[in-house]
């Protein structure tokens, strides 16, 4: 019997072995096993995962009883991917989760406010993101375990105050302390574990000489890492950010099924990578669908109403799809 490994548990184990922390390698194989497909030919697997799991969670108990105990949070995955949301002191990232999500973070004008990683969920349209607000980075204060969340995560919004005469000084500090501490900007190609999709988030926009700053922000990064101006104060731009965080930073898109001759559920996308094929897609539904697939229809980008599509047929965001088995 074959293993039939999906590509959520191989994701998983490509994870755990870039990892660099024990708590790192535990996350990535408590997905592995939540992805493995349960049948006799994974028994083994399932076990030698077990097996590690057990190892690893010793020696992090015995780990925390000595005298140097170190700090690491994780928080579950929820909505169409994980982003940290990451800047210098006073950069309004706190008032940015608030703005977008019902989350209720402690905002005030003293720096160093938030001490601990706080999730929210931002919605666009018909999907969602999840924001984690983590504390501010600074050399002095910035701790190991916020580079591992970081590294976990699926892509990093990097929050600047547009109102700071030293936001190009601030951006330049963070690029290099992320590099320092095995966080790398890469938006490009294929990634490893320490290489992370990123984006800037220019907030406070509508602050005195905002835009003359803007304008020298967008010279410095030129076209390595998208810009969004915003205000988490008046909302201004911060619907596009997130949008461009679906579909520019995490690099998702939404397609939509229904059976022969039934309706349309828009409230209900599936959320796929950019570039998914018809029959990738028919995987993620159900793996027997996929086996099976002849052809499909396609309502959507590029393609006439209802056109039949082959299996390799890249789908658009929005594309509504009737496989046929």
């Amino acid at each position: 019997m074959s293993a039939n490994l999906g590509p959520e548990f191989l994701a998983a184990k490509k994870r755990h072995e870039q990892a660099i922390t024990s708590e790192e390698k535990l996350a990535a194989l408590e997905e592995m096993l939540a992805t493995i497909p349960k049948h006799k030919a994974t028994e083994k697997m399932q076990a030698q995962i077990k097996r590690q799991m057990s190892k690893l969670r010793k020696e992090l108990k015995s780990a925390k009883k000595g005298p140097a105990r170190k700090e690491f949070y994780r928080i579950d995955k929820e909505g169409a991917g994980q982003v940290l949301l990451a800047g210098p002191p006073n950069s309004g990232k706190s008032m940015l989760l608030r703005g977008v999500s019902k989350a209720e973070p402690e905002v005030a004008e003293y720096p160093f406010t938030t001490r601990l990683p706080l999730p929210g969920m931002a919605r666009w349209e018909n999907i969602q993101v999840q924001l984690i607000d983590m504390p501010p980075i600074a050399v002095e204060s910035a701790q190991p375990w916020m580079w591992a969340m970081m590294r976990m995560a699926d892509g990093l919004l990097l929050v600047f105050d547009m109102g700071d005469d030293d936001v190009l000084e601030h951006y330049e500090t963070i690029i290099n302390l992320m590099e320092e501490n095995n966080v790398r900007i890469k938006n490009e190609g294929e990634r490893n574990f320490t290489e992370k999709r990123a984006m800037c988030a220019a907030n406070k926009i509508d602050a005195p000489g905002a835009l003359t700053r803007l304008e020298l922000f967008r010279e410095i990064t030129r076209d390595d890492i998208e810009v969004v101006a915003c205000s988490a104060l008046t909302g201004d731009g911060l619907s596009t950010l997130v949008c461009r965080m679906f579909f520019g930073l995490l690099g998702k898109i939404r397609v939509f099924t229904r059976p022969p001759g039934g309706k349309v559920d828009y409230s209900q996308p599936f959320v796929l990578d950019k570039g998914t094929t018809v029959v990738e897609a028919a995987a993620e539904i159900h793996k027997e669908i996929a086996a099976n697939l002849k052809y499909a229809r396609v309502w959507g980008t590029g393609v006439f109403e209802g056109q039949m599509v082959p299996r390799d047929h890249v789908l658009h965001d929005g594309d509504v799809v009737v496989f046929y088995t």
